[in-house]
């Protein structure tokens, strides 16, 4: 309301004073156009499979991304296995202190995945599938720090019996316990990789 008017549209009533259109009688607003709706983020959350960042990974994704990880650790395993054998064959001591060298190894390997998933959201195996991970929360990746934390709370999936591992097929976010305790999700239709020596790279 106003003494003069202020502007295209505005109209005077009985009492002398100026009022905004939208609240001239039988005013309607205005019902934006395509153009306009489309400019409104499409955020997805609540939809099965979806989340507010993007496509949710199902279960079989990401066992998939996993399997690769697995092959990938397997295979140096092999190489250390078959090392370990034919230094042992010269000295058994040293056979065994290689051995475990390469079992800390093993360990720190699975750990730098898990550095790698929470520094640039993916392991070598989720960058090739396509897959990232997120905090639900942000929608950005947690560090690598966190990333690291998360490998160490798989441990919760694994206790009960493996079952948490299994959760990503009916749970509507599609997370494991670790990913409900670190609050990650995996999305997917990501852009994929080339085999190579980036996808170990932070």
């Amino acid at each position: 309301m106003s003494d003069v008017s202020q502007g295209p549209g505005w109209w005077q009533a009985s009492d002398g004073k100026w009022y905004p259109p939208e609240q001239a009688p039988g005013y309607q607003a205005p019902v934006p156009g395509p153009e306009a709706v489309a400019s409104f983020p499409l955020t997805g959350a609540g939809t099965p499979g979806m989340s507010q960042y993007g496509p949710l990974a199902d279960w079989g994704q990401r066992a998939i991304g996993y399997l690769i990880d697995w092959g990938i650790v397997i295979a140096f395993f092999i190489v250390g296995f078959i090392i370990t054998l034919v230094i042992s064959a010269v000295s058994s001591t040293l056979g065994g202190l290689i051995g475990l060298l390469f079992y800390v190894v093993y360990i720190c390997l699975f750990l730098y995945f898990g550095f790698l998933v929470g520094a640039k959201g993916r392991s070598p195996g989720m960058a090739l599938t396509g897959l990232t991970c997120v905090s639900e929360e942000t929608g950005q990746v947690i560090g690598g720090g966190m990333g690291i934390v998360r490998t160490f709370a798989h441990i919760l999936d694994t206790l009960i019996c493996y079952v948490g591992w299994l959760f990503p097929l009916w749970d509507p976010k599609r997370q494991t316990i670790a990913d409900k305790v670190i609050k990650t999700i995996v999305l997917t239709d990501q852009p994929k990789a080339a085999f190579g020596p980036d996808i170990f790279k932070p």
